[in-house]
């Protein structure tokens, strides 16, 4: 059966999440387009995904040294961690950003996926099991990053997401993007708040039409 994986990275809760609310609108829409769908959902505040507890496990096992050693506990987490990712047909990703890069559970994640010789080209060897799913990332941001704000180019999580998802992995990414979302709680930012509803209304209608597409 078809099958989405809703991963979500914010420190904040589903009551005051942007990401989350956003990720929620993808994976609502996404299951309305057929009874047999299932959507997966995993909380990486709740549920953190380990970073590699060994350095050998960026590497599939035919490239690693052939002493080396790799803690049970460790390997055990990836394997869960990639079953999880590969078992998915679609994968929707709610990224807010945080001091200008991913949040420290996304990153972990990301660093267990992302197995050269496995879920990623190296040398000779080009498996891609993912090439070509789509990837859908909710970025989100608390203050403008266009125009001639001060922000502006200052967002480095993107650019490793449609790195990895995108070349390494394969994926088909498509990305949505929100600004502005702490107009939402920090008075210094209140008078962002209108730029920031018409960019979630318009997050959400994008996001619905992904879905019907998928």
């Amino acid at each position: 059966m078809p099958t989405l994986l809703r991963l979500d990275s914010s420190y904040d809760d589903g009551a005051t999440s942007v990401s989350r609310r956003l990720t929620g609108t993808f994976a609502q829409a996404w299951l309305a387009g057929g009874t047999d769908r299932v959507a997966v959902e995993h909380d990486l505040r709740t549920d953190p995904v380990p970073p590699p507890g060994h350095g050998t496990l960026h590497w599939a096992p035919e490239l690693r040294a052939q002493d080396a050693v790799v803690p049970g506990r460790a390997e055990a987490a990836q394997a869960r961690a990639l079953d999880e990712l590969l078992a998915a047909d679609v994968l929707v990703i709610g990224a807010p950003l945080y001091n200008y890069g991913l949040s420290a559970t996304l990153k972990a994640w990301l660093d267990q996926v992302h197995v050269p010789g496995a879920t990623a080209p190296f040398g000779g060897a080009t498996p891609q099991p993912l090439r070509g799913r789509p990837a859908v990332v909710v970025a989100t941001r608390g203050t403008a990053h266009d125009g001639d704000s001060e922000a502006e180019g200052r967002d480095h999580a993107l650019p490793v997401l449609r790195l990895v998802l995108g070349e390494a992995l394969g994926m088909a990414v498509h990305v949505v993007t929100v600004d502005r979302t702490l107009s939402l709680t920090t008075p210094a930012f209140a008078a962002d708040r209108g730029q920031f509803e018409r960019r979630l209304a318009s997050a959400t209608t994008a996001l619905r039409g992904l879905a019907t597409r998928i």
